[in-house]
């Protein structure tokens, strides 16, 4: 049997009512956090959620812009919820990227052989990555700035080495 679209979506609907189901109070509360989440941005209280009302959410643009289905500037209750799963899907997208930068870098680093790299963490938000720990010189440091800063994805390295 091949399944459509529409199975797949009433597939995940029917697992999701399952869930839904079996943990009422955990959905029912993160529903209620959208739908206060909602209020709390309807500052003039019509129904709706405008750009420049959103704007108190940091990082909504995008979220906003897909979940605006009408192309009417503000978002009713129900596209909000949908902004919100897309900012969540977003916000997820962007952790596992800087999870694969923070490996990348590590990884570049464990291949010098002149840096004792296991002494150097490394922590990376929205491609930029804080270099801690440390190391030996200030030759090492100034190589493990540099190893870092060429790994792809990377916006810009902090320098948070110490000297022994």
């Amino acid at each position: 049997m091949k399944l459509r679209p529409t199975h797949v979506t009433g597939i995940a609907l029917l697992l999701s009512g399952a869930l839904l189901g079996a943990a009422p109070a955990g959905a029912a509360n993160a529903l209620m956090s959208v739908q206060q989440k909602f209020r709390s941005l309807d500052t003039d209280h019509d129904g709706y959620v405008s750009r420049s009302e959103m704007q108190k959410a940091p990082g909504y643009t995008r979220a906003f812009d897909e979940a605006d289905e009408n192309h009417d500037g503000r978002l009713d209750a129900d596209e909000f919820v949908k902004a919100e799963g897309i900012y969540e899907r977003i916000s997820a997208a962007n952790y596992v990227a800087d999870s694969v930068i923070t490996a990348k870098v590590k990884a570049a680093l464990l291949k010098q052989r002149q840096l004792n790299s296991l002494d150097v963490s490394v922590e990376t938000y929205q491609g930029h990555v804080l270099l801690s720990g440390f190391v030996d010189d200030a030759k090492q440091k100034a190589r493990a700035i540099q190893v870092a800063s060429s790994v792809a994805g990377v916006v810009d390295v902090k320098d948070g080495l110490a000297l022994r």
